[in-house]
């Protein structure tokens, strides 16, 4: 098989694994494509890509919520909108909008800038935020909540963290749910926002660098790396998810962001 094709059946399986993972999928593939050779504003760009196989995997698995969320829209009045189910309407309204702010923000500044950097500098930044994402979930990892009504300042708080995670080497998940498990609620509930609120913003993200880079790998290439992580993330999810309840993820960050750390910087 081509070296393309490969690489790309690659970072695609590992995203499909990455995604449900509290440790930046997109900065944990940034990592491995830049060992493999690539520069840095090919490795952002098709890391981001990736997610929209993940969303396709999101999208099926919390189908059943998707259509509850749905179908609650046509009764949404602004007099109701944090009202009983049509609060988590209004929320994940917030956090979209104010996720795609701050996201595009950030990639058009911050994420412009780390492509200009060299291959090690690159590695040992990303490394840098993987810590930084390490300490923050340590911060979050005994936080007992309970099941509430999400607020408007909680849809802005969210939506602000997602919008960030588009740095290669902060999580996403570890995010959105550490600042859900901070404003209070419980540890299921914040999962069930994170990752639906995952979904417009992955399918965002991968738009986003698409149109802008064009991603320089054939339309083949493209898809099965999409393929791989829409199959690989669907048939790992249900397990992964249990995964994250059992073991300390923050230790995994702070492991992974000391070994790139190290990594960039012998090679600098």
């Amino acid at each position: 098989m081509d070296r393309e094709l490969l690489v790309a059946l690659l970072v695609g399986a590992l995203q499909g694994v990455f995604e449900w993972l509290p440790i930046s999928s997109e900065g944990n593939i940034t990592i491995v494509l830049s060992a493999l050779g690539r520069s840095p504003d090919e490795v952002v760009a098709f890391a981001l890509f990736l997610h929209l196989g993940t969303a396709l995997s999101a999208t099926v698995y919390y189908r059943a919520d998707i259509r509850d969320v749905l179908l609650l829209l046509p009764d949404w009045r602004p007099g109701s909108a944090f009202e009983g189910e049509q609060a988590t309407v209004t929320f994940l309204a917030i956090g979209t909008l104010v996720s795609g702010v701050v996201g595009v923000a950030a990639y058009v500044t911050l994420v412009d800038a780390f492509s200009k950097l060299t291959g090690g500098v690159f590695v040992a930044l990303v490394g840098v935020l993987l810590l930084l994402t390490g300490g923050f979930q340590y911060l979050t990892k005994d936080r007992l909540g309970e099941h509430r009504t999400p607020t408007a300042l909680d849809g802005v708080l969210v939506g602000a963290a997602q919008g960030i995670a588009i740095l290669p080497g902060i999580s996403r998940s570890g995010m959105t749910t550490g600042t859900l498990l901070l404003r209070g609620h419980e540890g299921p509930q914040a999962f069930r926002f994170s990752f639906l609120l995952a979904v417009p913003a992955s399918v965002g993200g991968g738009l986003l660098a698409y149109l802008d880079t064009g991603l320089d790998i054939s339309l083949l290439a493209a898809a099965l790396a999409l393929g791989a992580a829409a199959v690989v993330g669907y048939a790992t999810i249900d397990a992964l998810m249990r995964v994250v309840d059992e073991l300390p993820f923050w230790s995994v960050c702070v492991v992974l962001g000391a070994l790139a750390v190290a990594g960039g910087l012998l090679v600098v």
